[in-house]
């Protein structure tokens, strides 16, 4: 499902703050990363599965896993944006998550009011997985192709 932001924030120790930077800015590829970790932040192995664990159920953190430069990988990004009447938008994001090549989505409120990008092997795939979504719900979706890279990573600092 789309997430629609609260604005709310959660109280979160500094512990955790600490944790959620180094978590950003990498988990280190070895056999016990969290000990690692736990060395560098001044913690044990155990307390920081924990505390990410703990992160986790609250949502604080949704996933961990790897970032690739997928266009290093020859692959294609294109942000893509749609007009979706609130009662489409359910079964409009259903579809548009069934496919494995988005990464992600996002609801504004806005005359385009559901964004999301799609990451293929070529612009070939990227235009059939677009026409498909828009055959299956009826809805034009607009395409923005990245033409440039302006973020390479970023870490939200909770100073």
């Amino acid at each position: 499902m789309v997430s629609r932001s609260t604005g709310s924030s959660l109280e979160i120790s500094e512990e955790d703050k600490r944790l959620l930077e180094a978590l950003q800015e990498g988990i280190p590829l070895e056999p016990r990363p969290f000990k690692r970790l736990g060395k560098r932040l001044g913690m044990e192995e155990g307390e920081v599965l924990e505390r990410v664990k703990r992160l986790k159920e609250k949502g604080i953190i949704r996933r961990l896993g790897g970032v690739f430069n997928s266009r290093k990988m020859g692959f294609v990004g294109v942000l893509c944006a749609a007009k979706v009447p609130e009662y489409k938008i359910q079964q409009f994001v259903e579809v548009v998550n069934s496919f494995p090549q988005v990464t992600h989505n996002y609801y504004r409120k806005a005359l385009y009011n559901i964004w999301f990008t799609i990451t293929a092997e070529s612009r070939g795939k990227v235009n059939k997985i677009v026409k498909e979504i828009e055959e299956k719900t009826g809805i034009e979706v607009r395409t923005f192709p990245a033409t440039k890279v302006y973020k390479l990573r970023v870490v939200f600092p909770f100073d």
